[in-house]
């Protein structure tokens, strides 16, 4: 039997302090609730400075303080929403979060850096369990840190000591393999930016064949360690070409394709909903500033908000999810 299944989307990235205890936040939070998604992804961010700092900092002017947070996840519960925590850290010269890292023998270096990862992560895990958030996630497309199997095992091991609920990591599209303390969390989480159409060709029909690989794959994931499959990011702008590259978020001169990013929606809704073994979605993402509905057709970026994937969501959020035994 299915012990969870996630109706959610992403809540909130990329904005700075006080962003969330805004009007326009709350009532973008509304519209969030009225797509029929049942959780958040509260996600967040602070820095280090470079990939190879080895201290994360809160940022004064930039960091989400715990008043913002405490804020969002009590008006998400009182719309009736469930709230994953998900602190990231993301560095200052820009580089993507998955390069962190250092030499394999640099033991120093990855030692002051996981005392730093770990003191972040305890601040935000005791804020979970403090505000009742029904899931925490540990870490976010780390790639080359995700070797220091011990590391991340005592990292686990601390926030179970002070969060008791399920906890996820969330790995990358195609890097899961590299994860091997998966057996370490409760749910395995991934960035699910598969790219699914292919040479201009984004039918719905194309994407489900696609889609019934990744399945393929996600299956024997789950079967090695026993734990369920959860999307925790998954989205595709609405601009053409996009499903090719879900990822994307720097082409802002492609035209707008709300069809594209239906298809992407629907295909994959339709090939992973039933499976016993998986867990659920995150959409990326939903901003705490709307733009006015009437402008959805001018929006190239991943919110759905008037535009036909929110249609489609809101049709299978709809539905009762199916119980195996």
């Amino acid at each position: 039997m299915k012990e969870i299944f996630v109706k959610g989307m992403t809540y909130g990235w990329n904005t700075t302090r006080g962003a969330y205890r805004t009007e326009e936040a709350v009532e973008s939070m509304k519209k969030l609730k009225a797509t029929g998604s049942e959780w958040i992804a509260l996600s967040f961010f602070t820095f280090q400075e470079t990939f190879s700092s080895t201290e994360i900092i809160f940022d004064y002017g930039h960091t989400m303080t715990d008043r913002d947070i405490e804020f969002a996840v009590l008006k998400a519960k009182e719309l009736g929403l469930k709230v994953c925590l998900k602190p990231v850290v993301n560095t200052r010269d820009g580089l993507w979060r998955a390069r962190i890292g250092f030499p394999a023998d640099a033991s120093v270096y990855w030692e002051k850096w996981f005392s730093s990862y770990t003191n972040f992560l305890l601040h935000y895990a005791e804020l979970a369990e403090e505000l009742g958030c029904e899931m925490f996630c540990v870490g976010c497309e780390m790639i080359n840190t995700e070797s220091r199997i011990a590391e991340w095992e005592e990292v686990i091991y601390v926030v179970r000591n002070v969060y008791h609920g399920p906890l996820i990591y969330n790995a990358n599209h195609g890097k899961e393999d590299g994860v091997a303390w998966f057996d370490k969390v409760d749910i395995i989480g991934t960035s699910a930016y598969f790219p699914v159409a292919e040479d201009g060709d984004a039918s719905e029909e194309t994407m489900i064949k696609n889609w019934r690989k990744v399945r393929d794959k996600m299956y024997l994931l789950h079967k090695k360690f026993n734990k369920p499959i959860l999307f925790v990011e998954i989205g595709c702008r609405s601009a053409k070409g996009c499903a090719e590259m879900p990822w994307d978020f720097l082409h802002t001169e492609l035209p707008f394709d709300e069809e594209e990013q239906a298809n992407f929606y629907s295909s994959v809704l339709k090939v992973f909903w039933d499976e016993p073994w998986f867990a659920g979605f995150f959409w990326w993402d939903w901003k705490t500033k709307l733009y006015p509905t009437e402008d959805a057709k001018l929006d190239v970026d991943f919110n759905i908000h008037g535009k036909k994937a929110e249609l489609v969501l809101q049709e299978w959020y709809k539905k009762d999810v199916k119980v195996f035994s």
